[in-house]
């Protein structure tokens, strides 16, 4: 974080490129997870109740499949709380196989050297689980 940056651009950045860059452009790289960042997210083993642990199982557990399923990502917005140590990214994410978009909300805990700390998944995961369900 620079010093003509403030807390609050800089945590809507880092929502913002999770989405575009992480996602977007199918880059694990580009997300600052903290080493010991914790994830939950309803399509884990385990569910949200169950987090994955640790940057390299999030490697290997949750981002592996992820670059063949996802199609698109659209970012809506951001919000970050009054403490200014975590920020919410709003966004559509179109799913490849099955055919379907997420609507999603995720949130992330940053820590004072701009990790991620630990991030959770908020999305209703049937079209995933339970393609058809609609009926």
């Amino acid at each position: 974080m620079t010093a003509a940056k403030s807390k609050i651009d800089f945590l809507h950045e880092i929502a913002q490129n999770y989405v575009l860059k992480g996602l977007g452009e199918k880059n694990f790289d580009t997300i600052p997870y903290s080493d010991d960042v914790t994830l939950r997210t309803p399509l884990c083993p385990g569910g949200s109740e169950n987090p994955l642990r640790g940057k390299e199982n999030l490697r290997q557990q949750w981002w592996a499949p992820l670059p063949s399923l996802l199609g698109g990502v659209n970012f809506i917005d951001s919000y970050v709380n009054n403490d200014k140590t975590a920020v919410t990214a709003e966004f559509h994410c179109k799913i490849i196989n099955p055919a379907c978009m997420l609507r999603i909300i995720d949130r992330f805990t940053v820590d004072d050297e701009g990790k991620i700390i630990s991030q959770e998944n908020f999305f209703d995961p049937r079209d995933v689980t339970n393609p058809g369900w609609r009926g």
